[in-house]
């Protein structure tokens, strides 16, 4: 993943990120893959605007708060509830939908999401999408 421009001090943004989350998925088109579920990996990359970040004169060094910034617990929490949601077909189509509740959060302005199925070709790590999404 190119990580150099989600964190931008000219649009007052900080890049937050999760890293290999390993979930259980009930994911694929094919028959092997229908009633079961398989091993996939989900990286986030979020541009977001908090309380610290928005006000750049005097940065917020010392509010330790949780109610300004983005809370990756939740994030993640979002990224469960998606996975667990059902089966899809496609990766692109769950990394759409993480993409999506990462963006009901208001103050994530961009989403970049990675998905990976970890055991779907045997001569390969993995093998994946990564799309990026905005809010308008």
């Amino acid at each position: 993943m190119d990580h150099s421009r989600l964190a931008d001090a000219t649009r007052a943004t900080r890049r937050m990120f999760v890293r290999d989350l390993v979930l259980e998925a009930r994911i694929g088109v094919y028959a092997h893959e229908q009633g079961r579920t398989q091993r996939i990996r989900v990286n986030l990359d979020l541009a977001v605007e908090d309380d610290g970040a928005a006000n750049l004169s005097r940065p917020m060094v010392g509010a330790d708060d949780l109610g300004r910034v983005v809370d990756y617990d939740t994030v993640i929490g979002a990224v469960r509830d998606v996975v667990a949601a059902g089966h899809v077909q496609l990766v692109e189509t769950l990394a759409e939908r993480v993409a999506e509740a990462c963006l009901r959060n208001t103050r994530i302005r961009v989403a970049r999401v990675m998905v990976e199925k970890l055991d779907a070709v045997a001569d390969a790590a993995s093998v994946g999408v990564e799309i990026e999404h905005r809010n308008s």
